[in-house]
């Protein structure tokens, strides 16, 4: 590989290049392989009216939305998996609980197909993603972008989502090569979808390996290099979520976090 075709930064540098105020962002991962690191140095960048995109928001996007990253939060499920309450996000989506000058955060709801769909529509660059799941759900009421839509093929009536393309697509995964082919396995949630559907992609991973490596195990290649802007290595990136075959999930942080983020002020001095 000539040095000209290496695409490895630092985060510092990734964040500064690619991730801009009033941003759409998206960091996937469902529960596995999730880049908090990436999250921690946009706040350390503080960027600021980010609309954050992900399929299931937990606690990176609780510590971005408390540090007054975020002004919009495209989602389907959220809470902090297993223990309870997104709390810094609770109180800027509860008027009650907003504090002088605060804003409340703009909310889209999806279920977790309707999100999967947005991103498979933005990737494929199609108009819209079809589905049946919202035949007998309340969402369609709250959201207005969920619309029904008559079948070309029939009298049948499904339910669309928009596509979703995110200004930029932050991943983390097990390894890449210096040109960003990224290499991942165990749970890839929707990953591959949402880097496809972006404008710019940052991949995060926890080792850098030769392209002879990539190419000898191709199968596992879930991003080619071709569409990827930056690559970290980032040990640990994903800590306190989980990388398979590197480290365990912290479910020690995770309950942890519960009763910082209840705290406005322990949610300060932890940001700090």
């Amino acid at each position: 590989m000539r040095e000209q075709d290496s695409k490895l930064v630092t985060m510092q540098a990734a964040v500064a290049a690619h991730v801009r105020d009033g941003d759409t962002v998206a960091i996937e991962g469902f529960t596995h392989c999730i880049s908090f690191a990436a999250g921690h140095e946009i706040i350390r960048q503080r960027r600021r009216n980010l609309v954050l995109a992900r399929m299931t928001p937990d606690l990176v996007y609780d510590q971005m939305v408390a540090a007054g990253c975020a002004r919009k939060l495209i989602f389907s499920w959220l809470g902090n998996p297993g223990v309870g309450s997104l709390h810094a996000i609770r109180r800027r989506t509860e008027p009650s609980a907003l504090a002088d000058g605060e804003r409340l955060l703009e909310i889209e709801e999806y279920s977790h197909h309707g999100m999967v769909g947005r991103y498979v529509a933005g990737a494929h660059r199609l108009p819209f993603y079809p589905l049946r799941s919202y035949s007998e759900s309340d969402l369609p009421r709250v959201n207005p972008l969920i619309r029904p839509v008559a079948s070309p093929y029939g009298d049948e009536t499904v339910w669309a989502v928009p596509p979703l393309n995110p200004d930029v697509a932050i991943i983390h995964a097990q390894r890449a090569d210096a040109e960003g082919n990224v290499q991942m396995w165990g749970l890839l949630g929707c990953q591959k979808e949402a880097a496809f559907a972006a404008k710019r992609v940052v991949a995060v991973v926890e080792e850098i390996v030769p392209t002879e490596t990539i190419r000898a195990d191709p199968n596992r290649t879930i991003v080619p290099g071709l569409i990827v802007d930056a690559v970290v290595c980032e040990p640990f990136g994903a800590h306190p979520s989980y990388v398979q075959g590197a480290y365990d999930r912290d479910n020690a942080f995770y309950r942890a976090w519960d009763a910082i983020s209840r705290d406005p002020v322990a949610t300060e001095a932890w940001l700090k």
